[in-house]
């Protein structure tokens, strides 16, 4: 597939702090990319840097097949961005800073603008220093949403929305996605992300720790089992890749590596089963598991 992010090696200093080590992921054509980490772990300059707002110290990076440092004004113009606490002109309305970032981009579609004014339920004729942070957020979104991109940069873009405004944009960025648009899209909402990304990416302390696609990044954790019989259970306890077995009558839940299933469907199938549920670890899992030290 067609790489849009190209990120090889990236490394940053501020001073004698090295807040990037070696971060290296891609975005393909189509694709959406949870880029995920606590606060400091170096999302934000990371995107910055592939934005060509800061230079690299190190590695590389492109956008398009283009330096994203040094040809920062040609990939803008297929680009829409969303920062994580908008900053706008207080004295302009909602309504004239939309259009105007539609104008600065080159145009737009204002059927698109209309439509999405609506979604977000945003009163574009208010002035933007009487609008809330999750207002001032709608404004962002609506004017990245309502222009043609084939990237789309979302770093922490529904911070301060509320739960049914999360889901308007989750709906809008799973059209972005059907359409062939690339996204990378950073969220501390890991319900958000695993709904819609396609490849994870996780970052601590300016590495990234791991990355691909949930179920691969699933095959190398546990799920976990709940299992009812009216056989003996105590022998599903020494099976292979059984951990934290635990019964309660006659139901046991424990945790299982998945490369050890068909056993545990074997030995199953020679017990009276009355029930039988595996749920896979969430991303929120998969995270945990690289802060929990």
């Amino acid at each position: 597939m067609e790489e849009i992010v190209k990120v090889s090696g990236l490394q940053k200093n501020f001073g004698k702090f090295q807040a990037l080590k070696e971060v290296s992921f891609t975005v393909e054509k189509g694709q959406v990319v949870g880029f995920i980490g606590p606060n400091g772990a170096g999302k934000s300059t990371t995107i910055r840097t592939i934005l060509g707002i800061i230079k690299k110290d190190g590695g590389t990076v492109s956008v398009f097949g283009k330096d994203a440092w040094k040809d920062s004004i040609e990939i803008h113009k297929q680009l829409s961005y969303v920062p994580g606490d908008v900053v706008l002109w207080g004295n302009l309305t909602g309504g004239e800073i939309i259009d105007l970032f539609m104008k600065l981009h080159g145009g737009g579609d204002h059927n698109k603008r209309e439509e999405l004014i609506k979604k977000f339920e945003l009163d574009p004729k208010k002035k933007a220093k009487s609008y809330s942070k999750g207002n001032r957020q709608k404004v962002g979104l609506i004017a990245a949403l309502s222009v043609e991109s084939e990237l789309y940069i979302l770093d922490e873009p529904t911070s301060g929305l509320d739960p049914l405004m999360e889901a308007v944009f989750q709906e809008e960025v799973e059209k972005l996605k059907h359409s062939g648009k690339s996204i990378l899209l950073s969220s501390h909402i890991l319900s958000e992300v695993e709904r819609l990304a396609d490849k994870v990416v996780i970052i601590r302390e300016g590495v990234v720790v791991e990355s691909g696609t949930l179920d691969d990044m699933r095959h190398l954790t546990r799920s976990t089992v709940t299992i009812a019989v009216e056989g003996d259970l105590s022998t599903l306890e020494k099976l292979p890749g059984v951990h934290d077995f635990s019964i309660q009558g006659t139901q046991a839940t424990f945790s299982l590596d998945d490369q050890h299933m068909n056993a545990l469907l074997a030995a199953a199938a020679g017990l009276q089963v009355k029930k039988f549920e595996v749920v896979p670890p969430t991303l929120e899992d998969l995270f945990i598991r690289h802060y929990e030290s």
